[in-house]
């Protein structure tokens, strides 16, 4: 639980009123943080070794190990990620711990007042108090990533990094990035910079060449998922490839075969970082080892054991909760939770819900096979949810068996309906899914 502060300062009331800054949640430049963080006397470029991470999923899973794998070998890393599950401190860890809520506090006052009321919107001003904090307290790495896009994201006011990775790019967020994969992916490669050097995780063909033509004019040394590196499963174990040889690893402790790729995705981050023109001297194989077993990363497929929803499930069975939201991330839970199914079969349903402007239908299609029924909810507390209903008819129209249902209780007592209406002779495996909102609402209520 996150201590709150006394008179009416904790964080959340200087949170609502920052909010109000700027009549759009989301404007896509870089001027009204510059000029921020030039007011606050640029934090940006005290930074230690920084790690940049853009991609449209598998952003946070790459943080999350890429942090555990530092702390691993003793080094003190602060990170950023976003958007949060329930507390707003989890987008700032310093040094190995959330931001505690009296500093928090006192550095959104801070930015608040030398803002002086000017338009900004919410995560730049919030992440101009990120870089304060981090530039006041000594660390050993950052681990920064991206909150939307690239080219014109907040976080992007960083000088050339140690490392810049960019992580799967797919379709999501068209309204500010644009219509079409390549366009997106040229967004995201916005973050690369001269003498940065870049990893490139698992890609499309097209965004692939888009990225890599970026890194061509800047110049700058590539490696990539597929041709300098790889990472995948044997025998029940790990192996990461490259130039070097062999590692023969344990299975990350993040569920799925997409976070095999994206722990290797992280250790050849490590591994190529360069600081001022030398290794930091990050990524020992001992190092990489411990990490791959201590990670975590909640509301990525994360089984769930406690809570009132999982006292409305069928007895004894497996809960899993997932925040992917889009068609590519979708498609990349199919494939873990088909795994699931080859270690130990169970009927599998679906309690799902999504804001208004997601590909519904694209998400729903990849569970064609593969779920018997999905309950439908809308995300509790959340305006721009889509509805019950709603998402009742995009999965209908992919043919998919549903029904909508009231609340998260409700479509779980549904679920629970109909294991018995079937016949379950097993307990069912069910997955709640389709918004880190909807993620961090259960984690909320059930942590």
């Amino acid at each position: 639980m996150i201590p709150k502060l006394a008179d009416g300062q904790h964080s959340d009331v200087i949170l609502a009123r920052l909010l109000a800054l700027h009549p759009k949640k989301i404007d896509l430049k870089l001027d009204r943080i510059q000029r921020l963080l030039a007011d606050l006397g640029d934090p940006q470029k005290r930074l230690p070794p920084v790690i940049h991470v853009a991609g449209t999923n598998g952003k946070g899973s790459l943080c999350a190990f890429a942090r555990a794998m530092l702390e691993a070998d003793g080094f003190r890393v602060h990170v950023h990620t976003s958007p949060h599950l329930v507390h707003f401190h989890e987008r700032i860890r310093i040094a190995g711990q959330l931001i505690g809520e009296e500093e928090l506090a006192s550095l959104l006052e801070e930015v608040e007042r030398v803002n002086d009321g000017r338009p900004i919107t919410f995560f730049e001003i919030t992440g101009a108090a990120m870089f304060l904090a981090f530039s006041r307290h000594p660390a050993d790495a950052v681990v920064l990533e991206v909150g939307l896009g690239g080219r014109f994201d907040a976080t992007n006011v960083v000088p050339p990094p140690a490392m810049t990775v960019i992580q799967p790019v797919g379709l999501d967020h068209l309204e500010f990035l644009g219509p079409d994969l390549a366009t997106i992916a040229l967004e995201k490669a916005g973050i690369i910079k001269p003498g940065a050097p870049l990893v490139v995780g698992p890609q499309a063909e097209i965004a692939r060449d888009v990225i890599l033509s970026q890194a061509d004019r800047m110049g700058v040394p590539v490696h990539v998922f597929g041709q300098d590196f790889t990472a995948r499963q044997e025998h029940g174990r790990m192996v990461y490839e490259d130039e070097t040889g062999l590692l023969d690893l344990p299975l990350p402790r993040l569920v799925g075969r997409h976070q095999i790729e994206t722990a290797g995705t992280a250790i050849a981050a490590l591994r190529h970082a360069r600081w001022r023109g030398a290794s930091p001297g990050w990524g020992s194989d001992a190092g990489v080892e411990r990490g791959l077993q201590t990670v975590e990363w909640p509301g990525r497929l994360q089984r769930l054991t406690r809570g009132p929803l999982i006292d409305c499930a069928p007895e004894e069975s497996e809960i899993w909760l997932d925040g992917g939201h889009n068609p590519h991330g979708a498609q990349a839970l199919a494939g873990a939770i088909a795994d699931l199914e080859e270690r130990g079969e169970r009927p599998l349903y679906m309690i799902c819900a999504m804001l208004a402007n997601k590909d519904a239908a694209g998400y729903l299609s990849a569970w064609r096979g593969l779920v018997r029924r999905v309950a439908t909810v809308a995300i509790p507390g959340e305006e721009n949810s889509m509805g019950a209903g709603a998402l009742y008819d995009a999965a209908k129209a992919v043919g998919l068996e549903a029904a909508p249902a009231e609340d998260l209780e409700d479509a779980m007592l549904q679920v629970a309906a109909w294991s018995r209406i079937d016949g379950d002779s097993v307990p069912p495996r069910i997955l709640v899914c389709g918004s880190l909102y909807l993620a961090g609402r259960v984690l909320a209520e059930n942590s």
